[in-house]
């Protein structure tokens, strides 16, 4: 780790705490090792969407009905546990939370700077955007059978060609998508 007052490197206001950012070699090393200690204790790949989708489910029912639920295929094969995928699901969140908070990073923000100099201040559709865009990742990541921790993460740790594959198109695309929305005019 290293102390450092924002990502930009500008020192923090007098007064101000210095701010912990997390390298990514340290992260790195981090999720390779919790990868080993999930394929060792529950024998499985580390994974985040199925676990969502069966939580969904189980949101789904009182609303939906449960006979509604069941009639569902993909619901009905992918039921409902307190199991690993569930509590790395909650964990995630926590983790997340937590390292934001040791961090000094945390803050709720409607409109991030980067995307309000580009597509304007307005928080409806910036909402909108991020809706539609997880949305699309996670039809992607299910039509995939397994979202970025389990066909990149699991299936690169395991040297699955298919993991490499799903890696470097990710890393493609999103370096694409970067550039195409967030470019400056020169």
């Amino acid at each position: 780790m290293t102390l450092q007052a924002t990502f930009d490197g500008a020192r923090p206001a007098a007064g101000a705490a210095a701010r912990i950012d997390w390298t990514p070699y340290v992260i790195g090393v981090g999720i390779g090792v919790l990868s080993w200690i999930v394929f060792l204790v529950v024998n499985t790949p580390l994974g985040i969407t199925t676990a969502l989708s069966q939580v969904s489910g189980a949101v789904a029912a009182p609303i939906l009905g449960a006979e509604a639920v069941a009639k569902n295929s993909y619901w009905a094969k992918n039921l409902f546990s307190l199991d690993y995928g569930t509590l790395f699901l909650v964990g995630t969140l926590f983790g997340g939370l937590g390292s934001a908070l040791l961090a000094g990073s945390f803050r709720i923000e409607q409109v991030p700077e980067v995307w309000a100099g580009r597509f304007g201040p307005s928080p409806m559709k910036r909402y909108a955007v991020a809706f539609l865009g997880g949305i699309v990742a996670m039809y992607g990541a299910r039509l995939a059978n397994g979202c970025t921790s389990g066909n990149g993460i699991s299936g690169g740790l395991q040297l699955a060609l298919s993991g490499w594959v799903f890696l470097a198109v990710m890393f493609a695309t999103g370096t694409a998508t970067a550039f195409a929305m967030f470019r400056t005019a020169r």
